[in-house]
Protein backbone atom coordinates (compact mmCIF):
# COMPACT_ATOMS: atom_id res chain seq x y z
CA UNK A 1 0.00 0.00 0.00
CA UNK A 2 1.66 3.29 -0.74
CA UNK A 3 1.90 6.45 1.73
CA UNK A 4 0.04 9.63 0.20
CA UNK A 5 2.05 11.32 3.28
CA UNK A 6 5.41 10.31 1.92
CA UNK A 7 4.85 11.08 -1.27
CA UNK A 8 4.25 8.27 -3.11
CA UNK A 9 1.21 7.53 -5.72
CA UNK A 10 0.18 3.99 -7.47
CA UNK A 11 1.16 5.22 -11.13
CA UNK A 12 -0.84 3.63 -14.35
CA UNK A 13 -0.91 4.62 -18.21
CA UNK A 14 -4.23 5.02 -19.46
CA UNK A 15 -3.82 1.90 -21.90
CA UNK A 16 -2.92 -0.38 -19.07
CA UNK A 17 -6.52 0.61 -17.21
CA UNK A 18 -7.88 -0.45 -20.59
CA UNK A 19 -6.06 -3.40 -20.98
CA UNK A 20 -6.99 -4.24 -17.59
CA UNK A 21 -10.57 -3.17 -17.62
CA UNK A 22 -11.21 -5.19 -21.01
CA UNK A 23 -8.70 -8.52 -21.04
CA UNK A 24 -7.76 -10.11 -24.37
CA UNK A 25 -6.10 -13.65 -24.47
CA UNK A 26 -2.56 -14.47 -24.72
CA UNK A 27 -1.88 -12.73 -28.74
CA UNK A 28 -1.98 -15.18 -31.49
CA UNK A 29 0.15 -15.17 -34.52
CA UNK A 30 -2.77 -12.36 -36.41
CA UNK A 31 -2.53 -10.22 -33.58
CA UNK A 32 1.05 -10.24 -33.21
CA UNK A 33 1.03 -9.23 -37.22
CA UNK A 34 -1.72 -6.42 -36.25
CA UNK A 35 0.72 -5.26 -33.30
CA UNK A 36 3.54 -5.00 -35.28
CA UNK A 37 1.69 -3.22 -38.44
CA UNK A 38 0.29 -0.55 -35.62
CA UNK A 39 4.37 -0.33 -35.01
CA UNK A 40 5.68 0.58 -38.39
CA UNK A 41 1.89 2.54 -39.14
CA UNK A 42 3.15 4.90 -35.58
CA UNK A 43 6.89 5.60 -36.29
CA UNK A 44 6.20 5.82 -40.03
CA UNK A 45 3.44 9.09 -39.13
CA UNK A 46 5.43 10.34 -36.84
CA UNK A 47 8.47 10.82 -38.79
CA UNK A 48 5.90 11.77 -41.42
CA UNK A 49 4.47 14.61 -38.69
CA UNK A 50 7.80 15.87 -38.07
CA UNK A 51 9.20 16.71 -41.41
CA UNK A 52 6.05 18.50 -42.12
CA UNK A 53 6.57 20.17 -38.83
CA UNK A 54 10.27 21.37 -39.38
CA UNK A 55 9.63 22.59 -43.22
CA UNK A 56 10.63 19.68 -45.00
CA UNK A 57 8.69 17.46 -48.02
CA UNK A 58 9.81 14.34 -47.23
CA UNK A 59 9.10 11.90 -50.18
CA UNK A 60 6.78 9.24 -50.62
CA UNK A 61 9.64 6.52 -51.02
CA UNK A 62 11.75 8.05 -48.09
CA UNK A 63 8.96 7.37 -45.54
CA UNK A 64 7.36 3.88 -47.25
CA UNK A 65 10.75 2.40 -46.79
CA UNK A 66 10.48 3.38 -43.18
CA UNK A 67 7.43 1.58 -42.67
CA UNK A 68 8.93 -1.81 -44.28
CA UNK A 69 12.06 -1.10 -42.12
CA UNK A 70 9.71 -0.80 -39.19
CA UNK A 71 7.99 -3.70 -40.11
CA UNK A 72 10.42 -5.82 -40.59
CA UNK A 73 11.68 -5.23 -37.38
CA UNK A 74 8.30 -5.42 -35.45
CA UNK A 75 8.13 -8.90 -36.56
CA UNK A 76 11.38 -9.83 -36.32
CA UNK A 77 11.11 -9.17 -33.01
CA UNK A 78 7.53 -11.12 -32.22
CA UNK A 79 9.69 -13.67 -34.17
CA UNK A 80 6.59 -14.19 -36.21
CA UNK A 81 6.78 -15.10 -40.20
CA UNK A 82 4.19 -14.36 -42.86
CA UNK A 83 3.96 -15.60 -46.18
CA UNK A 84 5.41 -13.15 -48.84
CA UNK A 85 2.11 -12.56 -50.62
CA UNK A 86 0.83 -11.69 -47.06
CA UNK A 87 3.64 -9.24 -46.44
CA UNK A 88 3.35 -7.41 -49.72
CA UNK A 89 -0.08 -6.88 -49.07
CA UNK A 90 0.51 -5.62 -45.18
CA UNK A 91 3.35 -3.30 -47.12
CA UNK A 92 0.24 -1.94 -49.29
CA UNK A 93 -1.55 -1.24 -46.17
CA UNK A 94 1.34 0.69 -44.55
CA UNK A 95 2.38 2.49 -47.71
CA UNK A 96 -1.45 3.70 -48.38
CA UNK A 97 -1.60 5.34 -45.54
CA UNK A 98 0.13 8.17 -46.33
CA UNK A 99 -2.34 9.96 -48.45
CA UNK A 100 -4.83 9.28 -45.88
CA UNK A 101 -2.35 10.99 -43.39
CA UNK A 102 -1.77 14.04 -44.91
CA UNK A 103 -5.40 14.48 -46.35
CA UNK A 104 -6.51 14.11 -42.38
CA UNK A 105 -6.74 16.41 -39.78
CA UNK A 106 -4.29 14.96 -38.13
CA UNK A 107 -1.69 15.85 -40.83
CA UNK A 108 1.41 17.32 -39.34
CA UNK A 109 0.28 18.09 -35.96
CA UNK A 110 2.48 16.59 -32.59
CA UNK A 111 2.00 14.55 -29.58
CA UNK A 112 0.96 16.44 -26.35
CA UNK A 113 3.19 16.41 -23.34
CA UNK A 114 1.94 13.87 -21.01
CA UNK A 115 -0.83 14.96 -18.41
CA UNK A 116 -1.43 13.22 -15.06
CA UNK A 117 -4.83 12.38 -13.30
CA UNK A 118 -4.42 12.24 -10.09
CA UNK A 119 -7.44 10.33 -8.54
CA UNK A 120 -7.63 11.30 -4.48
CA UNK A 121 -4.22 11.00 -2.65
CA UNK A 122 -3.24 7.01 -3.76
CA UNK A 123 -3.51 6.92 -7.49
CA UNK A 124 -2.06 8.81 -10.71
CA UNK A 125 -2.77 7.65 -14.42
CA UNK A 126 -0.66 8.70 -17.37
CA UNK A 127 -2.57 10.01 -20.56
CA UNK A 128 -1.31 11.23 -23.58
CA UNK A 129 -3.22 11.36 -26.86
CA UNK A 130 -1.43 10.94 -30.31
CA UNK A 131 -1.99 14.77 -31.52
CA UNK A 132 -3.24 18.09 -30.70
CA UNK A 133 -3.55 20.93 -32.03
CA UNK A 134 -2.16 22.56 -28.93
CA UNK A 135 -5.37 25.10 -28.35
CA UNK A 136 -8.55 22.76 -28.45
CA UNK A 137 -8.26 19.67 -29.35
CA UNK A 138 -6.44 16.39 -28.95
CA UNK A 139 -6.95 13.85 -31.36
CA UNK A 140 -6.51 9.44 -31.22
CA UNK A 141 -5.84 7.34 -34.30
CA UNK A 142 -7.09 4.23 -34.99
CA UNK A 143 -5.76 2.35 -37.80
CA UNK A 144 -8.99 0.47 -38.21
CA UNK A 145 -12.83 2.03 -38.15
CA UNK A 146 -14.00 2.64 -34.66
CA UNK A 147 -16.57 4.63 -35.30
CA UNK A 148 -18.70 4.49 -33.10
CA UNK A 149 -16.60 3.73 -30.80
CA UNK A 150 -16.11 -0.06 -29.13
CA UNK A 151 -16.02 0.05 -25.79
CA UNK A 152 -11.95 -0.14 -24.87
CA UNK A 153 -12.06 2.64 -26.88
CA UNK A 154 -14.69 4.54 -25.32
CA UNK A 155 -13.18 4.24 -21.86
CA UNK A 156 -9.56 5.50 -23.60
CA UNK A 157 -11.40 8.77 -24.53
CA UNK A 158 -12.98 9.25 -21.69
CA UNK A 159 -9.63 9.30 -19.59
CA UNK A 160 -8.13 11.55 -21.91
CA UNK A 161 -11.02 14.20 -21.78
CA UNK A 162 -10.48 14.38 -18.12
CA UNK A 163 -7.03 14.46 -18.42
CA UNK A 164 -7.44 17.15 -21.03
CA UNK A 165 -10.37 19.35 -19.41
CA UNK A 166 -11.91 21.75 -21.48
CA UNK A 167 -10.34 20.31 -25.30
CA UNK A 168 -12.63 18.52 -27.63
CA UNK A 169 -11.72 14.84 -28.70
CA UNK A 170 -11.21 13.98 -32.17
CA UNK A 171 -11.07 10.40 -33.26
CA UNK A 172 -9.73 10.10 -36.23
CA UNK A 173 -10.08 6.57 -38.08
CA UNK A 174 -7.52 6.07 -41.04
CA UNK A 175 -9.01 2.05 -41.80
CA UNK A 176 -6.04 0.53 -43.26
CA UNK A 177 -8.00 -2.59 -44.41
CA UNK A 178 -9.62 -0.89 -46.98
CA UNK A 179 -7.98 0.41 -49.90
CA UNK A 180 -7.83 3.35 -50.72
CA UNK A 181 -7.45 3.88 -46.87
CA UNK A 182 -10.65 5.18 -45.55
CA UNK A 183 -10.65 8.28 -43.81
CA UNK A 184 -13.49 9.32 -41.00
CA UNK A 185 -13.70 11.34 -37.88
CA UNK A 186 -15.75 11.52 -34.68
CA UNK A 187 -16.14 14.67 -32.50
CA UNK A 188 -16.54 12.74 -29.13
CA UNK A 189 -19.05 14.79 -26.65
CA UNK A 190 -17.93 15.29 -22.86
CA UNK A 191 -18.53 12.19 -20.31
CA UNK A 192 -21.55 12.85 -18.64
CA UNK A 193 -21.19 13.13 -14.53
CA UNK A 194 -21.61 9.34 -14.60
CA UNK A 195 -19.30 8.43 -16.96
CA UNK A 196 -16.84 10.37 -15.23
CA UNK A 197 -17.42 8.75 -11.92
CA UNK A 198 -17.55 5.40 -13.53
CA UNK A 199 -14.07 5.49 -15.95
CA UNK A 200 -12.54 7.55 -12.88
CA UNK A 201 -13.84 4.72 -10.17
CA UNK A 202 -12.09 1.76 -12.62
CA UNK A 203 -9.40 3.80 -12.99
CA UNK A 204 -8.72 3.87 -9.49
CA UNK A 205 -9.21 0.84 -8.44
CA UNK A 206 -7.04 -0.98 -11.45
CA UNK A 207 -4.23 2.16 -10.28
CA UNK A 208 -4.71 0.90 -6.65
CA UNK A 209 -4.19 -2.53 -7.80
CA UNK A 210 -2.10 -2.86 -10.26
CA UNK A 211 -0.35 0.80 -10.67
CA UNK A 212 3.64 1.18 -9.85
CA UNK A 213 4.81 3.24 -6.91
CA UNK A 214 6.12 6.51 -8.02
CA UNK A 215 7.64 9.34 -6.02
CA UNK A 216 5.38 12.29 -6.96
CA UNK A 217 7.77 14.87 -6.34
CA UNK A 218 9.43 13.15 -9.18
CA UNK A 219 6.63 13.43 -11.84
CA UNK A 220 5.87 15.74 -13.99
CA UNK A 221 2.82 17.07 -15.10
CA UNK A 222 0.27 18.92 -16.09
CA UNK A 223 -1.60 17.48 -13.18
CA UNK A 224 -5.61 17.51 -12.77
CA UNK A 225 -6.75 16.53 -9.75
CA UNK A 226 -10.22 14.32 -8.96
CA UNK A 227 -11.41 12.86 -5.77
CA UNK A 228 -12.31 9.35 -5.40
CA UNK A 229 -15.68 8.73 -6.52
CA UNK A 230 -17.76 6.08 -4.77
CA UNK A 231 -17.96 2.41 -5.70
CA UNK A 232 -20.83 1.05 -7.95
CA UNK A 233 -24.38 1.40 -6.37
CA UNK A 234 -24.87 -2.21 -4.41
CA UNK A 235 -21.31 -3.31 -4.94
CA UNK A 236 -18.76 -2.06 -2.13
CA UNK A 237 -16.13 -2.63 -4.37
CA UNK A 238 -14.44 -2.46 -7.45
CA UNK A 239 -16.88 -2.88 -10.58
CA UNK A 240 -16.03 -5.79 -12.80
CA UNK A 241 -14.20 -5.51 -15.56
CA UNK A 242 -15.27 -4.03 -18.21
CA UNK A 243 -18.80 -3.04 -16.71
CA UNK A 244 -20.36 -0.73 -18.01
CA UNK A 245 -18.14 1.44 -19.53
Amino acid sequence: MTDPAAGRVRAIPVHEVVRHAFPRPPPEAKDEIAMAVGRAIDGMLAQFGYELRSGRRPTATALRRLGESLLDDALEEAAVEVPPDDLRTLRAQIAAMLPAYRQSPIAGLGRPKTHVVRIGPEVAVYAQPDYWDGRARFYEMKSYRAIPPPPDVGLQLRLFQLAFPGFEAVLVCLNRHVLPVEVATAHIPPPTAAEASTALRLAYDVGRESGEEKVLAYMEGPFVHYPVPPPAAGDGAAPPAGSGV
